[in-house]
This record gives C-alpha cells, sequence and structure tokens, in this order.
C-alpha cells in the first residue's frame, strides 16, 4: 500500500466510497455513465437535474456517487441498498455526487491541462458551501502523513494524492494515489453457507484471481444487514450450481453460484495461508467490473 506523498507538488482529498461516474452535459441533454460505461441516468435523477441546472453549455463531470451517513462519512452499503442492487434499474434518492474533476468546459477539452487549473475551474462551478445533490470534493493542502492520519481517526476508507502539475490521465498514470486506511476490494463470491443470519446467509465464500483462476480466500460472516441480505440473495439465487468453481476445502452444506457476483470487500490483513483477517461485507459490486477483482501477488 502506497505512502502517502510529501513533496508539496501533491494534494489530498477524501477517498468517497461509491459508483464513480462520469457525467456529461450538452445544454439540456444530460447523461450519467458508470466505470463500465453503462448510462445509468435514470438511476441518479436528482444528481442529472442538478448537473443540467449548472450554469455552463457544456461539461464533463468526473465524480463519485455516494450515500453519506449521519457523520458525513460516504456508506457503499447504503449506497447499493439504495438503488436496490447493482442490476435493479431502481432509481437512487438518497444519493448525491463528489465532483473531483472536469475533463471538458464549455467547448474546450481540459485533458492536456494541469490539475491545479481544472481545479480552478471545477470550483467556479460548483461552490465549495454547496450541499445540495452535487457537492465539490474538497481539496486538502498539508502534510500526508497527517492529513491521512486524521482520516484513519474519522473512520474514512482513505484519502487520494494528486499531482497538481499534472494533466488528466485515465488508468493508473501515478498522478493520483489512492491511500486506504483500511483495505477494501472486489472479490467473487463462491457460493455461501446456509446460517441464522440475515436472508439465512451465515458466510459468505469468497475468492480472488491467481494467475487467471479463482482461488478461495476464506469466509465471510459480518457487515450484512437486513436490507443488503435481502438484495444479495435474491441475486444469488438466480445462479445456484451443483459444485464450486475452485477448491474451497469440505463445505458439506454450502450452496455454490456461478461465478458472477463480485462483493466489495473489507478486510484488516492477510493469513499466512493467503485468507482474509477480519473480512466484512460491503456490498455488490457492477457485475462488468470484473477486472476489479483483487488479484493475489506471489
Amino acid at each position: 500500500m502506497p505512502k502517502p506523498p510529501s513533496d508539496p507538488r501533491w494534494v489530498f482529498e477524501v477517498k468517497w466510497d461509491g459508483y464513480r461516474v462520469q457525467i456529461r452535459k450538452d445544454h439540456d441533454d444530460v447523461r450519467i455513465f458508470t466505470r463500465p460505461g453503462h448510462d445509468w441516468t435514470k438511476r441518479f435523477p436528482a444528481i442529472a437535474e442538478a448537473v443540467r441546472a449548472l450554469p455552463v453549455g457544456s461539461v464533463i463531470i468526473d465524480g463519485e456517487a455516494v450515500v453519506l451517513d449521519d457523520m458525513g462519512r460516504s456508506d457503499y452499503n447504503a449506497l447499493v441498498s439504495d438503488l436496490g442492487g447493482p442490476t435493479s434499474g431502481k432509481a437512487s434518492h438518497n444519493s448525491i455526487l463528489m465532483a473531483f474533476d472536469l475533463l471538458y468546459f464549455d467547448g474546450h477539452s481540459l485533458i492536456g491541462v494541469e490539475e491545479s487549473s481544472r481545479r480552478h475551474l471545477l470550483e467556479d462551478m460548483v461552490s465549495p458551501e454547496e450541499i445540495g445533490p452535487i457537492r465539490l470534493s474538497q481539496e486538502i493542502d498539508g502534510d500526508g502523513a497527517d492529513i491521512f492520519r486524521a482520516a484513519s481517526e474519522h473512520g474514512l476508507e482513505g484519502i487520494i494524492a494528486k499531482d497538481r502539475d499534472a494533466p488528466y490521465r485515465s488508468g493508473r498514470s501515478g498522478d493520483w494515489k489512492k491511500i486506504k486506511c483500511i483495505a477494501s476490494d472486489g472479490f467473487v463470491i463462491l457460493g455461501y453457507e446456509p446460517g441464522s443470519g440475515y436472508g439465512g446467509i451465515g458466510r459468505l465464500l469468497i475468492a480472488a484471481f491467481d494467475n487467471g483462476k479463482l482461488r478461495y480466500v476464506g469466509g465471510v460472516g459480518t457487515g450484512l444487514s437486513s436490507r443488503s441480505a435481502a438484495i444479495l440473495r435474491a441475486e444469488m439465487d438466480k445462479i445456484v450450481v451443483s459444485k464450486p468453481s475452485a477448491p474451497t476445502g469440505r463445505k458439506r452444506e454450502a450452496v455454490w453460484l456461478k461465478p458472477v457476483l463480485i462483493a466489495e470487500i473489507e478486510y484488516r490483513g492477510w493469513t499466512g495461508d493467503q485468507k482474509l483477517r477480519h473480512a466484512s461485507y460491503k456490498g455488490l459490486r457492477d457485475p462488468d467490473e470484473n477486472g476489479e477483482v483483487f488479484q493475489l501477488r506471489r
């Protein structure tokens, strides 16, 4: 896991825990796209309407759709529950957009423009005091280690460090560094052990990729709420199969699934035999984000 940079050219933001989206506005036409390219405009109606009202003719905004808890922290499980799961098509009525970058502004591409200038344009468009469906992801100046420590103490998922002088580059360029307070990644659900928990789910059995093949990395028995368990169980009941997609040891009572559901799992580390420690379920990911499944490293 990278350490927070200390060079003054870096600036920091909260790492928001939701769905990364790109919003495109061309006068009254507004479209909201997820990272895999799905049009989710109808799933975020309040955000779309707020973007439509922005005082700009054309713009492309990069941001994160989130649901906030009572402490102002993003809650991924609450977002997934609000949406009724990633495949339900239900509209979210509690989500907001945390806007953190601009790619295009009134007829001009900003791809090659440095981060600091893109940021000035974004702040001119979205006020730091805004508390509606579109909000500005605040930049924080200071020592990276101190900011990271404060984020950890406040129960945040992590921080993002951005190079002020860098142009906008998609993918893993190194211009943005993700520093997590608590590890959280995507894992394939192989099946589950029935139990007395919500939805009749005792423990999820999950896997990561190991050289292109699925490898069992342990069970997850915490993190489910009544609502999230109902959503998960409805999805799992559609894809039951007779045997596991990866060896798991003896699991006599387990219900096995097609390996198509990806769960966001929070965890505290790994055991010596590559099993997750203190793992907790956070929610289902968009099934098209298969490339985001955790890859074991030797």
